[in-house]
């Protein structure tokens, strides 16, 4: 997922662009094969973005 979110930016994409047009595209996948919704969400949800921890000392 790291190298299609490099292509998307180096096609002139911030970063946080690109991890939308990939959110869009998981959405559009699971709605045209609603069979295969809970492996794309495997698939996509595995290579998303790093959430950072909410960690309070």
């Amino acid at each position: 997922m790291d190298e299609l979110i490099q292509r998307l930016m180096a096609q002139g994409l911030s970063e946080e662009q690109a991890y939308k047009a990939i959110e869009v595209i998981k959405n559009f996948t699971k709605e045209k094969f609603p069979i295969f919704g809970g492996a794309i969400d495997k698939l996509f949800d595995k290579y998303g973005p790093k959430e950072e921890e909410d960690f309070m000392p």
